[in-house]
């Protein structure tokens, strides 16, 4: 399995009236052929920006990308020129929006906008280009899709507009896969036949996924490595089951705690006081420093650097919250050892 996506050090701001928001702040991950990475949290923390930077979707102006490399297939996207970043982008890199109903144009059948695709980017005439669609909408659970193809989108539910967004991301069998929190405005039953669908869709295919949502109880079932996110840098990252079973930033603890169990019945969910940060004026610290209640007067002048503390788990914290007190300088040189 071969390494797909490699971001280094990206970087992208908005220069707003107000100042420079710093959305995205140097923020590096990979991926490799048919993994699926879940991005998480809360909102405001950089994901979107973050994988819109990606595929060079940022409104410029206000927003730039102004540091960092995105290497994609052996290819920096971020030194393409706007011609070919458009070869790639719908074409070996597919996109879900977190709305489909401002995502798809009202205005044109849902077939004409999968078609669309498959003319610019697969070289298909009309003919064959229709054919392919009723495919792909046959492929995602849109029974009749022959009568279905020159429907609007106001005539789909709001399941299945989803539907057809990940027909059209599928389109032009991407090698990745970007799901922008898919399900967050569906309710819980489709929420799963949607997750299943993309699942079965990824084995069938082989891409990559990259799946960002807020809700850590998603992509546990789905991905194999998780990021955290928090004031667009990242707190933590590790393999899903390691995450949960010994996460090790205070941010990360704070989100599972919030969610509920079944195997915890009584007491309160545990919630984060407090807000995110103000992105135009950082903190010279850790971002999450205000909100932590472990934290330690370093922690307010000193941003921790995103360190590996065991193999593929990395972590940006001064302190160990697993121990009860602090022994050395770099709490994690006895894991290391």
């Amino acid at each position: 399995m071969g390494r797909l996506l490699e971001v280094n050090n990206l970087q992208t701001q908005f220069f707003t009236q107000d100042g420079v928001v710093q959305a995205v702040n140097d923020i590096s991950f990979y991926l490799d052929e048919g993994e699926t990475l879940g991005i998480v949290g809360e909102s405001g923390s950089g994901k979107s920006v973050g994988v819109m930077s990606l595929i060079r979707l940022i409104p410029i102006p206000p927003g730039k990308i102004v540091g960092g490399e995105v290497i994609f297939d052996g290819q920096n996207l971020v030194k393409m020129t706007d011609n070919e970043i458009r070869s790639v982008r719908g074409n070996r890199i597919g996109m879900i929006f977190q709305d489909p109903m401002t995502s798809l144009n009202p205005v044109l059948t849902i077939g004409r906008q999968i078609m669309e695709a498959l003319e610019l980017h697969m070289g298909m005439d009309k003919t064959q280009s229709r054919k392919r669609t009723v495919e792909l909408l046959e492929k995602v659970g849109i029974s009749g899709a022959a009568d279905q193809v020159d429907r609007y989108p106001h005539q789909f539910s709001g399941g299945m507009r989803q539907r057809v967004m990940i027909a059209m991301g599928l389109s032009c069998n991407p090698q990745l896969l970007i799901a922008d929190e898919p399900t967050t405005a569906l309710d819980v039953t489709i929420q799963a036949q949607i997750v299943e669908l993309v699942q079965k869709l990824q084995e069938d295919l082989g891409m990559a996924v990259i799946w960002i949502t807020h809700d850590l109880g998603v992509v546990a079932g789905i991905a194999d490595r998780i990021i955290v996110m928090y004031a667009g840098q990242t707190m933590e990252e590790a393999p899903v089951r390691e995450l949960f079973a010994k996460s090790r930033h205070p941010y990360t603890h704070g989100l599972i705690a919030s969610l509920p169990r079944l195997d915890q019945r009584s007491g309160k969910l545990e919630s984060i006081e407090g807000l995110p940060p103000d992105l135009v004026d950082l903190p010279k610290g850790c971002p999450f420093y205000a909100r932590c209640k472990y934290r330690i007067p370093k922690c307010d002048k000193q941003r921790p650097k995103l360190d590996e503390i065991s193999p593929g788990h990395y972590v940006a914290c001064h302190i160990d919250i697993n121990k009860d007190s602090i022994t050395t300088e770099h709490p994690w040189e006895e894991d290391k050892e």
